[in-house]
């Protein structure tokens, strides 16, 4: 284990000569493909043994053999206030006393609406689901739908799900694994599905053109996190807002990441920019598993009970989700919460960026508010096509050398890293000083 300025993964428990993560993997490959339930857990991009996680608290998560790490992964983003907030905790705890799940309507799934509503003008009438991939699959279905068209278009490195129409030139565990589709998505229905370079409004526009009058929606992530992250071009959402109402599509805001982190409410508040629809999770949950669209109310009651398209779910609103939603969102809403949060994440940055200067290593550091990639590129990464000249092997090196200091980074080039409330100055600083030592390292190599 390495030590110095970065302190190491602190062993807080004795563990066998073999890790218990090793076993356990071993087990778990034994019945789970992969040893895993999601892709990138499985560390095939970075190499090394996946984590296997006890517990976690705060801003660290501690592993089955007793090891500590600063957590800048965060539940892929979903945990702003960190891991076992008390008051999530203690919400989710009182809930469970009174029911894990009704199958029926709760007041809390109004109580939610009703707080996102209000923090987000585009959405007069929203459903709750239980995955990011529930949500924009819905909202696709309900774009076709409304405006009786098939085709949808999406951005090269844009991750929304794995609903069959979206695996064409995706991000987030796609890009990971080198995959440009998958097995198993019908061409006819791939054919549906349009891609066009991030932040070119030019290539937009020339869809619209050969494809006049049969574009459903364009979905998009207001500030791309799936291929690393990749803030708007100027003007950017603004034309693609103007391109889909001359052509009667839909304009649908991905904002499963962005939605409560890059302010409060989404992406869509700082950036001015109104969608027909948006879809939201992840934080909206506080940890929990939920996700939600909603638009605007004609859209939106084309749903079924009141319309004809269908979608439903079991454990959609469930109550556990609603009150850990609940006890999360007014603490985001507390004065000066983002300006804190941004300005941790800022200084996480900066420092990153002079470890690179320091080392010498090429590289450079994407960032918007507390969302942040470290790409090793030559050039700046604006669009997938950048992202995808990354060296992902550097990247790797990278990784395990913060690991073996007591970090925890994305175990993926393609993905973001986020910055939580429970992140202490202390942590930011530690950080910035294990990525010079990790740099150095790898920069010798």
């Amino acid at each position: 284990m390495k030590t110095g300025t970065g302190e190491g993964a602190k062993r807080v428990a004795t563990g066998s000569e073999r890790p218990k993560s090793a076993e356990i993997f071993e087990r778990g490959k034994k019945i789970l493909p992969g040893g895993v339930d999601s892709p990138v857990r499985a560390f095939r991009a970075v190499g090394g043994t996946p984590l296997v996680i006890d517990r976690a608290e705060g801003a660290r998560l501690y592993d089955v053999d007793g090891r500590e790490y600063i957590d800048y992964v965060c539940s892929w983003g979903a945990l702003i206030l960190g891991h076992a907030h008390p008051d999530v905790v203690a919400a989710v705890a009182e809930q469970a006393r009174r029911g894990t799940s009704y199958g029926m309507t709760s007041p809390l799934e109004i109580e939610l609406a009703e707080e996102i509503a209000r923090a987000l003008p585009s959405i007069e009438r929203m459903r709750f689901v239980s995955s990011g991939t529930e949500a924009t699959m819905s909202a696709i279905r309900l774009a076709r739908g409304f405006t009786k068209r098939d085709l949808i278009l999406k951005f090269e490195g844009g991750y929304h799900g794995h609903s069959d129409s979206f695996l064409v030139e995706a991000g987030s565990g796609l890009a990971t694994l080198g995959i440009s589709s998958s097995p198993g998505v019908p061409d006819a229905l791939a054919k549906l599905t349009l891609n066009a370079p991030y932040n070119d409004a030019d290539a937009v526009e020339k869809i619209f053109r050969q494809h006049a009058g049969k574009i459903a929606a364009v979905i998009v992530e207001p500030v791309a996190a799936n291929m690393g992250v990749v803030a708007p071009a100027r003007g950017f959402l603004e034309r693609l807002r103007e391109l889909t109402e001359l052509d009667g599509a839909l304009l649908i805001l991905d904002e499963v990441i962005t939605g409560f982190r890059s302010a409060y409410g989404g992406a869509q508040i700082p950036y001015k920019v109104h969608p027909d629809l948006t879809t939201m999770g992840k934080i909206i949950g506080g940890g929990l598993p939920v996700a939600a669209y909603g638009g605007r109310a004609e859209i939106m009651e084309m749903v079924a009970p009141l319309g004809p398209i269908y979608q439903a779910g079991t454990l959609s609103g469930n109550p556990l989700a609603m009150r850990a939603g609940l006890a999360t969102l007014p603490k985001l809403a507390a004065p000066g919460f983002y300006e804190e949060l941004d300005r941790k994440a800022a200084r996480l940055a900066d420092g990153l960026r002079a470890a690179l200067k320091e080392s010498g290593v090429v590289g450079s550091v994407n960032a918007v508010g507390s969302l942040m990639t470290m790409f090793f590129a030559g050039e700046p990464v604006n669009d997938y096509a950048g992202a995808k000249k990354s060296d992902t092997s550097m990247y790797a090196a990278f990784f395990r050398e913060m690991l073996e200091r007591g970090v925890f980074i994305a175990p993926s080039q393609f993905e973001a890293l986020f910055v939580s409330a429970a992140h202490s100055n202390a942590d930011i600083e530690r950080t910035i000083a294990a990525a010079g030592e990790s740099l150095r390292a790898i920069g010798r190599g």
